[in-house]
């Protein structure tokens, strides 16, 4: 989860790494750092955000054309300075940043250690770097070929990049499990955890495979296998903005990321669903319909967010599509020998594509002979190349740690894909369907209305930001919302929250009830709409206080409730898309109020690439 970068060319290194270090800070900011091959290898690192390594550095002579950077998410070892990255050998000759987890580093570190080694920090990247130095000492063979031996002994995930004293020219990777791309420029690279840091400067990248290493010279880029075969980078085109990148005015991008829904949410349709045919186009749905629309189970597979999207899409799939669904935590799946068959359909859900967790899973389900298909919003990601079709969210990049736009994009996915299948099948009569898609067609439109309620829900923050916890409780399609809404406030605000199915409330959570205690409903109209109100009269008997997400117009809801936030009218499938909003708002100015840094919360990182 860490975030890094590297430079080699005719440039200054050191600003190039610096700033992308910033726009890779929400993927770790426990710690940062750069080694720069300057008259000799340099390193420098401190614990803390960027902005403390900037500060330390000033005076100091940073001049260099090669050089790498790291924002650290701290797994082995404390955030510190000595903890921090790049590390060096025990010789001083070698620098590295390391991304991902070495899981065998103890048996590793134990070799080492019995052979004279000592080292200064706790991490297991200090551990592997030492371990490419003694096979190079003792076989006394390039880097290049003691990295690839080094390579063949790990357990465990990483994307490692080398500076070596000797060799100033060149910078040498390795990928297995986390991400790394690669940027083309005229006669010089960069190398980044993802593209942000690169398109200020080209647009050309190569994504780099699992076991491929990577020779980096300013003007050469070879590949190789861990066979020490030859490969050609296959360079793509970068279809991104500079601008996706910066906060534009806003405060936050956690705030940005909310308020670009509209847009985020018509890009996502724009092309795909065609009103005046009654259309809904997905080249990757429409190759391969036979097999979704056949499949005798479909499985969601993801992590976090993306699972109560897989959630929300469980509800949407059984009711259109009538196959029935399961969701699963990918770091559950991975571990468990579960039942998969051929035929099965497995969605893998993420935002990032790259997340760890979710990759094992769905690479075991493939082995099972399952159908992966892919919905991920990062183009090129790892996901996206394992899966055997996909559709992007296009909701553009997300540097906010919790996820709002991208939730989002994920619901509008899975219910066009729902939809398509459902016309396919005939398991959806066309009333019910032409009807979804206006109402689908409608929903960035009620956004922007919903947005409007921006200081009204501010204004609710202020008064609700001393709770102590909070519970949240919604039927149906909303249920997933309820847990959505509840993450955000943990992430965020760092209040602990439940969320709860409203019918199990009397099943243990009215327990947690009293006066002091915000309950927090999603309460649009809907099937279940009755039962939700008898859920509130149970909370208001309690004194319990009564947050409801409700229906312009539920005059009885809002009789009931200590204050409510009113939603344009909707159908109940297309709700959860619209429900989300406020409890997003809700939770980034509940955060704010309490004097939190909301796009980097405590202890999270964006990409969970690590076990």
């Amino acid at each position: 989860m860490c975030g890094i970068v590297a430079y080699i060319g005719p440039k200054e290194a050191y600003p190039i790494i610096l700033k992308g270090l910033k726009r890779l800070e929400y993927r770790g900011y426990d710690s940062s750092g750069v080694a720069l091959l300057n008259d000799g290898l340099k390193v420098y690192k401190k614990k803390g955000r960027v902005a403390d390594l900037e500060e330390s550095l000033i005076g100091k002579d940073l001049h260099a054309h090669a050089g790498i950077g790291h924002t650290r998410w701290a797994t082995h070892g404390e955030p510190s300075d000595r903890n921090a990255h790049p590390h060096s050998s025990a010789s001083g000759r070698l620098a590295m940043i390391h991304n991902g987890i070495i899981e065998n580093y103890t048996q590793l570190k134990n070799e080492l250690i019995k052979k004279g080694y000592t080292f200064t920090s706790d991490t297991d990247t200090e551990v592997l770097l030492n371990f490419i130095e003694d096979i190079q000492t003792n076989n006394n063979c390039e880097l290049e070929e003691a990295i690839r031996i080094a390579l063949k002994r790990v357990v465990g995930a990483y994307v490692i990049v080398l500076l070596d004293r000797d060799h100033p020219d060149t910078i040498i990777a390795a990928r297995k499990g986390s991400p790394l791309v690669i940027g083309i420029g005229k006669g010089e690279h960069f190398l980044a955890s993802d593209a942000s840091p690169i398109i200020e400067y080209t647009k050309e990248v190569v994504y780099v495979n699992d076991y491929e290493l990577a020779i980096i010279k300013k003007d050469e880029l070879v590949l190789k296998n861990l066979g020490n075969e030859k490969i050609t980078p296959f360079v793509q085109k970068l279809d991104l903005e500079l601008a996706a990148l910066e906060k534009g005015g806003y405060d936050h991008f956690m705030l940005k990321e909310i308020f670009e829904q509209p847009d985020t949410i018509f890009d996502c349709l724009r092309g795909r669903l065609d009103l005046g045919n009654a259309t809904i186009t997905m080249a990757g749905v429409q190759n391969n319909i036979e097999q979704l629309r056949n499949a005798q189970r479909i499985i969601m597979i993801a992590c976090g967010t993306s699972w109560h999207a897989g959630l929300v899409a469980e509800y949407v799939f059984e009711e259109l599509c009538r196959i029935p669904v399961e969701v699963e935590y990918a770091s559950e799946f991975r571990y468990r020998n579960p039942v998969v068959n051929k035929g099965d359909v497995i969605f893998a859900i993420s935002q990032s594509g790259e997340t760890a967790d979710t990759i094992v899973a769905i690479e075991k389900a493939k082995d099972q002979g399952a159908f992966i298909f892919g919905v991920v919003n990062v183009v090129g990601s790892s996901i996206a190349r394992i899966s055997q079709a996909g559709a992007y969210s296009h909701a553009g990049p997300e540097i906010g740690v919790a996820s709002t736009k991208a939730f989002t994009g994920q619901l509008v996915v899975l219910i066009m894909i729902a939809l398509k299948i459902a016309f396919e099948k005939k398991t959806i009569d066309e009333s019910r369907y032409v009807h979804l898609l206006n109402e689908l067609h409608a929903v960035p439109e009620k956004v922007k209305e919903i947005l409007l309620l921006d200081e009204h829900i501010k204004k609710l923050a202020k008064k609700y930001a001393d709770a102590k916890d909070a519970l949240y409780l919604g039927r149906g399609y909303n249920f997933p919302i309820a847990l959505e809404g509840s993450l955000k406030l943990k992430e965020i605000s760092y209040i602990p929250a439940a969320g709860y199915p409203a019918g199990e409330m009397k099943h243990g959570p009215i327990a947690l009830v009293d006066e002091s205690l915000p309950v927090i409903f999603v309460a649009t109209k809907g099937t279940h709409h009755e039962k939700i109100i008898s859920n509130i009269q149970e909370i208001k008997a309690r004194k319990g206080k009564v947050i409801a997400v409700i229906s312009e117009g539920d005059d009885v809801i809002q009789n009931l409730a200590d204050d409510v936030i009113k939603m344009p009218e909707a159908d109940e499938l297309i709700s959860p898309i619209l429900n989300v909003i406020p409890l997003q708002l809700l939770a980034y100015y509940i955060g704010i109020a309490k004097g939190y840094d909301v796009d980097k919360p405590r202890n999270l990182a964006k990409s969970v690439t690590v076990e």
